[in-house]
């Protein structure tokens, strides 16, 4: 059974920075993308940043284009790098993982899911 565990989430002041981390495990083989999505109280779930394994290509929210850095440090683990926060980053933070790829790490491609690390950045 494949398990995804983040850790690094945490309360900030806007401009600070914080480092996301994620560790799969259960799976023998390579996922084909990594992912982190948020999803804030009363909105949708979006897609914050995702990598595609093979080739190491990177897709960012417009939102966090120029502040946030996704990484990978193989198929399994991704990190992400949060810089310049701002209260609007404030959400619920998952790492997903997508045995798939149909094009551009589409949020449909992910399958695996973990349990949540709360990022909280104070005005």
């Amino acid at each position: 059974q494949v398990q995804l565990v983040e850790s690094g989430g945490g309360s900030v002041q806007a401009g600070g920075s914080l480092r996301l981390s994620c560790a799969a495990s259960g799976y023998t083989g390579s996922f084909k993308c990594l992912g982190w999505f948020r999803q804030a109280p009363g909105k949708v779930r979006e897609r914050v940043a995702a990598i595609a394994s093979d080739s190491g290509t990177t897709y960012y929210a417009d939102s966090v284009k120029g502040r946030f850095t996704i990484s990978r440090n193989n198929a399994k683990n991704t990190d992400l790098q949060m810089n310049s926060l701002k209260p609007e980053d404030t959400a619920m933070y998952y790492c997903a993982a997508a045995r798939t790829n149909f094009g551009a790490c589409y949020s449909a491609d992910f399958g695996h899911w973990g349990q949540g690390t709360q990022v909280t950045v104070s005005s």
